[in-house]
């Protein structure tokens, strides 16, 4: 029986063995490696096609005045502000019923801002109307008296005191119709001051109260954020300008249409060509300081009333003398754009979403601006800070 059960175990087929090969132990190892690289390669594809994320700034050309400013004066900081501004509120007190304006929106001149409730002045407006019905009524019954009157005095039947008693009437009863159409205009005045209106063309800087508050009319030069009352604060942007503190030392230094430049640090990159407008005829005796009122020439959508800004003055340009030769435009590009790349000075232009390299000759800086003499047109969008391992065609993203 033994003997049986060996023979038996002898015939047993191996299955393991049997599909066991040499090359799996191989593959083992070598898949994973394989997999491994093509994730690397993978992910480094991805960053290429996904781009660098970069700051940008355009070149500009200066024309031969604008370049011929000269060396900085002195700088002041401040703030921009609208020249034209209003805290809107209404005339006569009550609860809003209707608010037709958001924070950023446009209005124009005469345009509904918002509505108080109206249902008092509404009752006001047909009760005087009631009255000067009546009044109308009074004085044409006088006035038909007095008719009567006048006709049996003069046939000898009423007494001429009668006559002029009647007369009376008729002169009290014009005065309270006067009154009566004095009441009904001053109530159709106070249901109109139940409709705001916007005082200028302007934006809506602040909305200051919300539907279902009370309002009131508050006294004039209040304070844009502590103006309990007021529905909204509007400004026009088209005037706007920057406030700047100038020591009383340097005042005399400044004199009328100052040439400037503006920067914000909202926008560092950036400059502004700006000119004197007016200096304060007062000084602050806490900061020994003296206001000035610096237009901006060249503003854009970007500049938003209370930004933070400096103020730098510059010389006046010297004029031209005659028959000398007229000055090329300058090309200026900020000077957070430009580097060095093998010893040699270049900026990136971003063309179709990739940097491409462009060499360029540099001239002076002045006021964070480089003035290019060679390899640009002053229509390039330039990267700002360019990393180290920016390289020509690299592929980038503009930052929103």
């Amino acid at each position: 029986m033994d003997e049986t059960k060996d023979d038996l175990a002898s015939l047993h087929i191996d299955r393991d063995r049997q599909v066991r090969s040499p090359w799996r132990r191989p593959l083992i190892f070598l898949v994973p490696g394989a997999l491994f690289i093509a994730a690397l390669y993978g992910l480094r594809a991805r960053a290429a096609l996904s781009g660098l994320e970069v700051e940008t700034a355009r070149a500009s050309v200066l024309r031969p005045q604008e370049s011929a400013a000269g060396a900085p004066l002195l700088t002041s900081s401040g703030y921009v502000v609208a020249r034209r501004k209003a805290v809107v509120s209404a005339k006569i007190q009550g609860r809003l019923a209707e608010l037709k304006v958001e924070e950023g929106s446009r209005v124009r001149e005469g345009q509904l801002l918002a509505r108080l409730e109206s249902a008092d002045y509404e009752a006001q407006v047909s009760r005087a109307a009631a009255q000067v019905e009546r009044a109308q009524a009074d004085l044409a019954e006088n006035e038909r008296q007095l008719r009567q009157a006048e006709g049996l005095t003069r046939e000898n039947i009423m007494a001429r005191d009668q006559m002029e008693a009647v007369a009376s009437r008729v002169r009290i009863a014009q005065a309270g119709l006067s009154q009566a159409r004095a009441d009904l205009a001053f109530a159709h005045a106070a249901r109109r001051d139940t409709r705001i209106l916007a005082p200028f063309t302007g934006t809506v800087v602040k909305k200051m109260a919300e539907v279902g508050e009370s309002v009131a009319p508050i006294p004039p030069g209040v304070n844009l954020s502590t103006s309990s009352g007021a529905i909204v604060a509007l400004a026009d942007l088209d005037t706007l300008e920057v406030e700047a503190d100038v020591a009383e030392s340097n005042v005399a230094r400044l004199g009328p249409e100052q040439p400037a430049e503006v920067a914000v640090e909202a926008f560092p990159g950036r400059r502004y060509r700006a000119v004197l407008r007016q200096v304060i005829p007062t000084a602050d005796r806490t900061k020994a300081t003296v206001q000035v009122k610096v237009t901006i020439l060249d503003k854009d959508q970007d500049l938003k009333p209370e930004m933070s800004a400096k103020v730098t003055f510059l010389e006046r340009a010297q004029p031209r003398a005659p028959g000398a030769a007229a000055e090329a435009p300058v090309i200026v590009v900020p000077a957070e754009a430009v580097t060095s790349r093998d010893g040699r000075s270049v900026v990136f232009e971003v063309v179709d979403g990739k940097a491409r390299q462009r060499a360029i000759a540099t001239g002076p800086t002045r006021q964070g601006q480089v003035v290019v003499t060679q390899g640009l047109t002053g229509t390039e969008t330039l990267v700002l800070r360019p990393p180290d391992g920016l390289r020509d065609g690299r592929a980038v993203k503009v930052k929103g």
